[in-house]
Formats: structure tokens, sequence, C-alpha cells
């Protein structure tokens, strides 16, 4: 007896593991749960856990054993996406970011968006000027800290909290400056509703960074916000594409293109190449999961995608869920008393230390500043819980695919780095986020929610910086008109040179598909008038007019034919 309510409890715990979730505020959440359960079944443990109803915009996020991220679909089971042992450890974080924050309708969901943009701008993943990251920081002093008290805060209290990678004394004084003079008497969902009102505003807002290379091996960050698909390269936005512009997403291998068209006679084709072929399949699902998202009507109309344009053949992947007008709409309708928020406040946090109490990076002598970089195990730390989806690489590793930074220039007058061309990169998180004034306005100007920007006025703006990506115009034909790529005549060659290899391998698989159907039709057609196979299938086709037309008059005159001319062959090859 004893026996065997062991072996049931034994049986019981096989059935079970334990999940740990890290939240926003970096507390964590740990609940068990059965071998067999799905994603959908832990995301709702975790909304309820927050009291969340709004609940849509967010995501559960776990690395793979091959440092690889993903997000958790919530359709298939948890065992088997993990790839791993339990227990568990995944990341609550925003997945879709409101195109406009004003239309969330409760606190509760303002606030958790507002702690992700928070570790967002502490990554490095929200830049912006100097004038809007004091802005920023001093609402979120606003928000945490409340009014300025000169007996609770004295001179230089901003500069024991940590809101960027790096940040100049000039910057930490004009945070003091509008902390004191400008936000005084706003409560804490006022300062959080202001912080995302301008965080919105900026071109960076809800990016999550995917390195990748273009055809000429230069290094550049994909990314997908509410608003449609970016290619960053350092501070720049070097393309926009609306999501209604945005046709087609596919991956082959680490190659990943995109396909637009920008007007009715313009179709582009961007192609760039991810670090692993893992790599580039979580970039492929992102990209068709965030069009789906933002640029459908209904759920309803979302089609299940494949990687590839032949048949079958590829990855098939279908984005579940509401889209998000349909949220918008099922949040207008909650009516229920608004949920008690415990605010972080001044928790010190193992992984976006944004208010932190702690020595500034930028106190470090300029001489150094070069040489600072955050220990390995600090670093792998901050990318568990930091990045969305950029495969983890250690900094010891000499394959890492995403070099450090090259330089990082000081600005003498003002003390704060210019963004080098790798800043998008979360595993240097010692950079500085705000972009000196003077270099901001080499960037290309941006409309409000995300309207493209010229590509003439992107060249003149980067003053040589080479252009990320290849190009491929087609006219109404369909045949190529030109190619743009960086560097010249050569990347271009080189571009012209892949989309030939994609195009004859297309066409390869194209003919082979036919000739086997042709070879299926031709067996079924020999079955039909050769055998004796009576199958009552085959005796009624046999008898219809139709088919003894074309067994008297063609199939016999032909069979008649190949086997007169298969005579006079074998006759030849026997006399010689």
């Amino acid at each position: 007896m004893l026996s065997r309510l062991m072996s049931g409890s034994m049986r019981t715990l096989d059935r079970e593991y334990s999940c740990t979730v890290r939240l926003l505020d970096d507390t964590e959440y740990t609940c068990t749960i059965q071998r067999d359960a799905k994603g959908h079944y832990l995301f709702d443990l975790i909304c309820h856990h927050l009291n969340l109803l709004e609940k849509d915009y967010f995501g559960i996020r776990f690395v793979d054993p091959d440092k690889q991220r993903h997000w958790l679909e919530f359709t298939k089971s948890i065992a088997k996406q993990m790839k791993s042992q339990p227990p568990f450890t995944m990341c609550f974080r925003v997945k879709f970011y409101p195109p406009d924050p004003a239309t969330l309708k409760e606190e509760i969901t303002r606030y958790l968006v507002f702690l992700q943009i928070k570790r967002d701008l502490y990554h490095g993943r929200l830049l912006c000027k100097t004038s809007d990251a004091a802005m920023l920081a001093a609402h979120i002093l606003q928000a945490e800290i409340g009014d300025y008290d000169p007996g609770k805060h004295p001179e230089g209290y901003s500069s024991k909290f940590q809101f960027f990678p790096k940040h100049s004394e000039k910057l930490e004084r004009r945070i003091t400056e509008v902390h004191k003079t400008e936000l005084s008497g706003q409560t804490p969902d006022a300062s959080e509703f202001n912080f995302l009102q301008k965080a919105q505003m900026l071109e960076t807002y809800g990016v999550d960074p995917h390195p990748c290379k273009d055809v000429s091996g230069n290094p550049a960050f994909l990314a997908f916000t509410p608003f449609g698909f970016a290619v960053l390269q350092g501070n720049i936005r070097i393309h926009f594409l609306k999501w209604n512009e945005v046709t087609k997403l596919k991956f082959e291998g680490k190659t990943f293109h995109i396909y637009a068209n920008q007007r009715e006679d313009r179709k582009i084709i961007l192609t760039y190449f991810a670090p692993t072929p893992e790599a580039c399949k979580h970039l492929w699902k992102c990209g068709v999961e965030n069009q789906a998202f933002y640029k459908l009507e209904k759920s309803s109309q979302v089609r299940t995608v494949s990687s590839s344009n032949l048949f079958f053949k590829g990855s098939r992947f279908r984005f579940s869920g509401r889209v998000a007008k349909e949220v918008m709409e099922q949040s207008a309708k909650i009516k229920r008393e608004p949920p008690e928020i415990h605010r972080a406040g001044l928790v010190p946090s193992r992984s976006c230390p944004s208010i932190t109490h702690g020595p500034r990076l930028s106190s470090v002598p300029r001489t150094r500043r070069r040489a600072v970089h955050i220990s390995i195990m600090e670093g792998l730390e901050s990318l568990r819980d930091s990045a969305h989806s950029t495969p983890v690489r250690s900094a010891s590793h000499g394959d890492s695919f995403m070099p450090r930074s090259r330089s990082l220039m000081t600005d003498s007058s003002e003390g704060a780095a210019i963004i080098s061309d790798e800043v998008y990169s979360p595993s240097d998180s010692v950079l500085p986020t705000p972009v000196a004034d003077h270099s901001l306005e080499l960037a290309i100007s941006r409309q409000i929610n995300g309207a493209p920007c010229s590509i003439e006025e992107e060249k003149e703006s980067e003053a040589g910086t080479p252009i990320v990506g290849e190009v491929v115009e087609f006219g109404p034909d369909g045949k190529a008109l030109s190619s743009d790529s960086a560097g010249g005549a050569g990347p271009g060659s080189a571009g012209e040179v892949e989309q030939v290899n994609t195009f004859v391998l297309s066409v390869l698989r194209l003919l082979l598909v036919t000739i086997g159907l042709l070879f299926v039709l031709l067996l079924l057609l020999i079955v039909l008038t050769e055998s004796d196979l009576d199958v009552t299938f085959l005796r009624d086709i046999r008898q219809t007019p139709e088919f003894e037309q074309f067994h008297y008059e063609y199939f016999c005159p032909l069979r008649r034919w190949f086997a007169c001319r298969f005579r006079a062959l074998a006759g030849l090859l026997i006399d010689t």
C-alpha cells in the first residue's frame, strides 16, 4: 500500500514542474504547472496575479540552451518549447507596444508599460536628444520619489540614480532642474502618463532590435515598431516602411527578405542576414506577429503564413490572439474599480538599475572611459533580463556576431558621448542613451506616429554613411529597373547575384514539381487505359464518352507511333 502511494506521488511529481517568471518590477512569480500545460495557462496565471485585464500587449520571453531568445507561444505546450529541463525561468515583458499609451484604459497597464520603457531607456534601446532625456529621467524621479524636498534630496541627489547606460554631469544638472521646477505636484500616475506620452513621440519607441548584416557585411539592426518596419544603423534610421506597405516577410536559412510597395510603381526588396538560422526564424516570426497585430482590422483576417513562396516548403506560422483594434475596443468596455498598484519605488534592481543607488559611470575619468565595460557575468545577467530578442553572446567569445563599439567620441563642451554605430547592441549596456543635440540634427526628422522619412533626406543627412540593405525596384511589368546598395557597384553586383541565385532556385523547384506532377498524371493515364483493374472508380471513367473518344482518337494512335519508333530504334541497335 505504501509503495503504491509513493509511486503515485512520484508520477504526480513527474507530471508537474516549477516555473519562475521575472516580472517588470524585478520581482519573481513562481508556480507549479502540469507538464502538458500550454503557454496561455501560464500567461493567464501571471495576468491574474497582476490583476491585469489589458493583457494582449504583453508576452512571456525565454532563452533556449543555445542562447536564442523566443516568445512563448500560447497555443503550444510549454515543456516542448523550452528545449531544456525544468525548473524553467522566463520573463514577463511588453510584446506589442501600444501605438498611443493614452488609449490604455487602466492605470495598472500604463504602469507596466512605463516599467518596460524605463528598462528600454536604461539598456539603450530608446534614443533621444539630451533635452528629451532630461525630461524623461525627471518624470521617472517624480514618479518614484515625489516632489523635490530639500531636506530629503541634498545637492547632487540625481547623480545617485542611473537612468541611462552613461550620462554627463550637465545632463544630471538638467534632470535636477526639471524635477525641481517643472514637475512639482504631479502624482505618480500623472508622471508615468506624461513619461509615456513623451516616449511614444520618439523614433525608437517600441524598438526591439534584431542584429543583422546587409549584403555588404555592414552591421545593422532590424526592428518592428507599432507603426512599421525600421532598419537602424547607429543612431540613424535609414529605412522605414509602414505596415500597410509591407507585402511579405520571408526567410531562407540566415537570409531574411522584406517585400514592400511604397508606391504603385515602386516595389522594393530588402535583404539581410541574421547570425544564425534560428535567429532568422525568430526575426521572421516576430515580423509576422507585429504586422498582423498592428495592420489587420480583425483577428478573423489572420492567415497561416509560409516562409517560402513555393507550395508548403519551409516554416509555417500563424499569429494567435486579438489584433490592436480589437484590443482597444475591448479595453473601452472595461468597467471595474481600478486595482491597487504596488509601485516598486527605489528597490535595487539586478538587471535594470535605472533608479538604483550607485556611482555614475560618467564619473570615470575620460582617459579610461573607453575601457569601462561591465563584467562578463554582469553582462549575461543584464542580457538575460533586459533585451527582447537579440541572441545572447558572451563578451569573451571571439566569434561574437556583433563587435564591441569601435569608438565613443566625447564632446568636450558637454561631456556627453556620441552614440557609435553599435549603440543598439544590448550586449554593451554601458553606451550612452542620450544623443547630443548637434548629432541628432543630422538624423532624419520624424513625423508623429512613425511617418516614413525621405530616402533622399537620409542620404544627405548621413554625409557618407553607407545605406544598409539591398533595394531592388521593379516596374509594372515585373522586371528589375534598378538596384541600389551600399558601397557602389561591387555590393550592388553581390545583391544582383543573390537575387539571381534565389530566382534560379525557385525556377528549379517549380520545374521539379511540374515534372513530378506530369509523371503522376502519366501513371494515372496508363492505369486507366492499359490496366485490367475492375474498380468502380476506374470503370466509370472508362465508360464516359469523352474518355472513349480520347482513347481511340488520340491515345491509341500515339501508342502505335511510340511502338513503331521503339521497334525501329531497337532494330537499328541490333543491326549495329
